[in-house]
This record gives structure tokens, C-alpha cells and sequence, in this order.
């Protein structure tokens, strides 16, 4: 009996969206009288920073400070649609809805500001500090602050904008049943290196060493953060979490969260993160979405990596000391 070693290497690509109907979201950006700006969405933030993000989008869009722009994320009933955040669409398909809306905005914006300095729109730009310029002349200039004031009560004007981004539906062909359900994928690889105990079939989890390929990291402490929890949680998924029915009968399954087998801080092993940009051409400022595919890849190199260790393959998860000692018996017999 013996700890032996071994690494798995699994791959996989992942689209971004899920077009099962035209796959469409709406954004609303509009300034207060003090310069700020407010996105309405009725996209669902679920810990993976999508405000943040989003708020970043706008900001760069419009030309000012991140803390200027705040993300109202109302509901189905008072905000404009979205089909959910779901299937990694979230950065992809908000975010290129919240260009569309913020560069109307800003356009209105500019008309504004434009008309308060005696120039042409076309000759302004923002100079992210705040203020707007002539290009060429940034000593003619007025603050965003003064802007939105000369637009809300000099003017009369609402600086807003209206954003939609659909994907069309496609359909499949007769024939081959084949479409194009989205229009980028993001690409991801791990190496996985494990210690399994072939006495007791225990797994352990040495390294994983994880390579994404996400389009562009629109904030990269945020995506590396993203990626070391999804790596956590596919180690979780192949060697702990399982679904009802319990295996392999219900009273074996445990009653309340106390005793749902997942890892812990101590189980996680050494992880490295390692992000590639390649700028997707339809998506916001390069983003594509790796929300779903960062816990993906860890559970096949796991499994690949049993197999170098003890030489047999576990295609039922949760990776269980028990069905490793089944399948070690069963390669003996």
C-alpha cells in the first residue's frame, strides 16, 4: 500500500451567452444634476463583481471617474430587460449594452457643454478629470459638474441614453440541426497534480496550475479572484459536492449544511492563476465571459490525474474514496 502520484491535464472552450432566441439585454444610463452618472439594469450582481465592472464600462465610455457612476440594479417590473445573469453573458451582453447607452449620453453630453462654450460638439472631448475640453485648447473648457447644471436648469435637457445588445436568434438547420449559439468562447486549461492513497482510495489535491484565455480582463484582480474561487469550487464539484438523490441511497446524504462535505481554507492547494488576453471583436472593450467556465476544467484533469496515480478511471462524481477502492478492487479481479 502506497501514496501514489499523479497529474491529469484537461482543456475545454466555452461560449459566452446562450442563444436559444435571440439573447438581448437593455441598459439606461442618465446623469443627476451633479455630474454623476446612474446605469439602470435589471441584471443581477451574484458576487462576481458585475457592478463594479459594469460601473467601470460606463465610466470609460463617458470619459469620468469610476465613483461617479452608480449601478441601480432594479427589478423585472420598473427596470429594462435583461434575460438574466446567466451562461457567462453578464460582462459580454450588459457591458456592450452599457457602451450603446453611455455613448448616447455622452453625445448629449457634449451638445450640452457644446453649446455653453460657443463651440462645436465634434471639438470636445472629456479629459477623464472631470471636465470637458476643446481638443487642441484644453484651456476652453467646463467642468461635467457645470454641465449637467447648465442642462437640468439652463437647457433643459436630460443627458440619458438607451442601450440594447442582441445577439439574433439562430436557427438551426434541417437537416444537420447545426447553429452558431454564441459568437465568441472563451478557452481554458488546468494541470492538476493529486496524492491518492491506494489503501484507503483518498484523494488529495497537490497543485493546480490554471491557464484562462478570457478575451480581456477588464479588472484583473477582480478576474484573478474569480478564477481562484472557480478553481476551488471544481475541486469541490470532483472530489465532495454531490446531488439528490444521495449515492447511493438517501440516508447516506447528510441532513443540513453542517455536514455537507466540501473543502475548507486548509483543503485548498497550491493554485496558480494564469490569465491570456485575446481581445474578442464584438465584445466590451475585448471582455469575453468566464464566470461558468473557471470551476470547469479542474474536475476532468482531477480525474485524468487518479488515473496516472492508481490506473483506473472514476467517471461518476464525486471522485469518493469509496468508488476509487471499487475500481481498484475491480482492476484486480
Amino acid at each position: 500500500m502506497a501514496i501514489r502520484r499523479g497529474r491529469g491535464v484537461a482543456a475545454v472552450n466555452y461560449p459566452t451567452g446562450m442563444n436559444l432566441g435571440g439573447d438581448p439585454s437593455q441598459a439606461l444610463v442618465h446623469s443627476t444634476p451633479t455630474g454623476n452618472f446612474m446605469v439602470s439594469l435589471s441584471s443581477v450582481d451574484l458576487g462576481q463583481g458585475l457592478k463594479q465592472v459594469m460601473a467601470q464600462i460606463c465610466a470609460e465610455t463617458i470619459g469620468v471617474a469610476t465613483d461617479q457612476v452608480t449601478i441601480d440594479t432594479a427589478d423585472t417590473d420598473t427596470g429594462p430587460h435583461c434575460m438574466g445573469t446567466f451562461a457567462s453573458r453578464g460582462t459580454h451582453r450588459i457591458g456592450n449594452a452599457i457602451i450603446r447607452a453611455a455613448t448616447e449620453a455622452k453625445q448629449v453630453m457634449l451638445e450640452v457643454a457644446a453649446e455653453e462654450l460657443e463651440v462645436d460638439a465634434g471639438d470636445l472631448e472629456t479629459d477623464g478629470a472631470g471636465n470637458i475640453i476643446v481638443k487642441g485648447a484644453p484651456q476652453k473648457s467646463i467642468s461635467i459638474f457645470d454641465t449637467a447644471l447648465a442642462a437640468h436648469f439652463k437647457q433643459g435637457r436630460s443627458i440619458s441614453g438607451r442601450g440594447i445588445f442582441l445577439v439574433p436568434r439562430s436557427f438551426p438547420e434541417t437537416e444537420t440541426g447545426a447553429m452558431k449559439p454564441s459568437t465568441c468562447y472563451a478557452h481554458a486549461c488546468t494541470v492538476a497534480e493529486v496524492d491518492v492513497d491506494d489503501e484507503t482510495g483518498e484523494v488529495t489535491v497537490v497543485s493546480v496550475k490554471n491557464v484562462f484565455e478570457i478575451g480581456r480582463a477588464l479588472n484583473p484582480k477582480m478576474v484573478e479572484q474569480q478564477l481562484v474561487g472557480g478553481s476551488w469550487m471544481g475541486i469541490s464539484h470532483a472530489l465532495y459536492e454531490t446531488t439528490e438523490p444521495y449515492y447511493p441511497k438517501r440516508e447516506h446524504g447528510g441532513t443540513d449544511f453542517n455536514q455537507y462535505l466540501m473543502p475548507g481554507p486548509g483543503d485548498l492547494p497550491e493554485t496558480e492563476i494564469v490569465v491570456l488576453e485575446r481581445p474578442a471583436a464584438d465584445g466590451p472593450y475585448g471582455a469575453k465571459g468566464p464566470g461558468e467556465m473557471c470551476a470547469n476544467p479542474q474536475i476532468p484533469a482531477i480525474a485524468n490525474a487518479v488515473f496516472d496515480a492508481v490506473g483506473v478511471r472514476v467517471d461518476t462524481l464525486p471522485i469518493t474514496p469509496e468508488r476509487v477502492l471499487r475500481a481498484i478492487k475491480a482492476q484486480h479481479n
